[in-house]
C-alpha cells in the first residue's frame, strides 16, 4: 500500500510542483502561463494502488461555432496523439459546462474534455511524466 495523498503532495512540493487542489485520490497540479497566472489545473498525479498520470485536453465549444459535439470532442482528442504514443489511454469524454457566476441558470460556454491517463512504476517516474505533461497544450487553439 502506497502512503496517503497527503505524503504524495508533500513530494511533490518537495519536486517543485506547485498544487492546485487535492481530492481522495489525485493532486491537481497548478499550470502557470505568462506571469503569475494561473491556468485550471490539466495535469494530476494519482495516489492509490498504482500511481499514475491523469491529463485532460479541452476544446470550448465557443471557440468553434456551430460544431457539433462529437467534433469538439475529436479536436480534444487530437491533442493527445503524442501522450497515446508514451502509453496513455483515454479514460473520459465529458461535456462541462460554465455557468454563469451571477445567474447559475445561465450557461456561458462548454468545455469538450477528453482524459487521458498513464500509470507508473514510482515516484522518479510520475515527477518525469508529470513535467512533461505540464509543458503540452491542453486546449485546443481557436480556428
Amino acid at each position: 500500500m502506497r502512503s496517503p495523498p497527503s505524503a504524495l503532495k508533500k513530494s511533490l512540493v518537495a519536486e517543485g510542483f506547485e498544487i492546485y487542489r487535492t481530492s481522495p485520490s489525485w493532486v491537481a497540479l497548478a499550470d502557470r502561463v505568462r506571469d503569475n497566472l494561473l491556468m485550471d489545473a490539466g495535469v494530476a498525479a494519482r495516489e492509490g494502488e498504482n500511481l499514475g498520470v491523469r491529463v485532460v485536453l479541452r476544446a470550448r465549444a465557443g471557440d468553434f461555432p456551430g460544431e457539433t459535439p462529437e467534433s469538439l470532442f475529436e479536436r480534444a482528442r487530437e491533442l493527445g496523439d503524442e501522450l497515446r504514443q508514451r502509453g496513455y489511454s483515454e479514460v473520459s469524454a465529458e461535456a462541462v459546462p460554465l455557468p454563469d457566476p451571477s445567474d447559475r441558470s445561465r450557461t456561458l460556454d462548454t468545455w469538450y474534455e477528453v482524459s487521458l491517463e498513464r500509470s507508473v512504476a514510482d515516484e522518479p517516474e510520475l515527477f518525469v511524466e508529470l513535467r512533461y505533461a505540464l509543458t503540452l497544450p491542453k486546449t485546443v487553439e481557436r480556428a
